[in-house]
């Protein structure tokens, strides 16, 4: 593995359209289409092909755990398609439970009729612009430590080592984060 491999699986991993809000189908959909209409548009995300994004059961589990409102008559709208997406990305670093605890402000006020529509479409773009952001500055700032190492030797074990400390580093900057969302959540969603 040298500095031009990885540097490769950056650039693959950078590269993708994101999922606007005005392609999120703004029409009812049945439970198997929501599935494979995400399943087609976070493709990009999956770690092999193999990976499912979205079961039935975890849709049904969603809902029971009031992450998602009821589905009316059978078909979900284009504010449980934005939690979906949104409960996918989440789910990768929290628990169902702190989902739950975070939407759970949206969900209730849904369940009562309220129409949020604007408030999802402003919390999906906002995500949307952070998500560009975030991987703009992943990229040039992990370019930029890729770049500053000596060039990655030929020599298999010091290739090891380097990569095991650049997966290191990733995992601890995800692990701090991640507990700062944690403690946002307990501090201003549970009470």
């Amino acid at each position: 593995m040298n500095e031009k491999e990885i540097l490769g699986l950056l650039d693959e991993l950078c590269s993708f359209n994101q999922l606007k809000y005005s392609n999120i189908p703004d029409i009812d959909l049945y439970m198997d289409q929501v599935t494979t209409f995400i399943d087609e548009k976070l493709s990009y995300l999956k770690r092999d092909e193999k990976e499912v994004a979205l079961t039935k059961t975890m849709i049904n589990n969603y809902t029971k755990s009031g992450i998602l409102m009821p589905p009316k008559k059978k078909k979900y709208s284009r504010q449980h398609m934005v939690l979906i997406i949104l409960t996918y990305y989440l789910k990768q670093i929290l628990s169902i439970n702190d989902i739950q605890t975070l939407f759970s402000p949206l969900v209730n006020e849904m369940k009562s009729g309220e129409n949020y529509d604007k408030d999802l479409e402003n919390i999906y773009n906002g995500f949307l612009d952070i998500e560009e952001s975030e991987i703009n500055d992943f990229k040039n700032t992990f370019h930029d430590k890729i770049a500053e190492k000596e060039k990655l030797a030929d020599n298999d074990d010091k290739n090891i080592n380097e990569l095991i400390v650049i997966v290191l580093s990733l995992v601890i900057k995800s692990s701090i984060q991640k507990r700062m969302a944690e403690k946002i959540i307990d501090e201003f969603f549970k009470k």
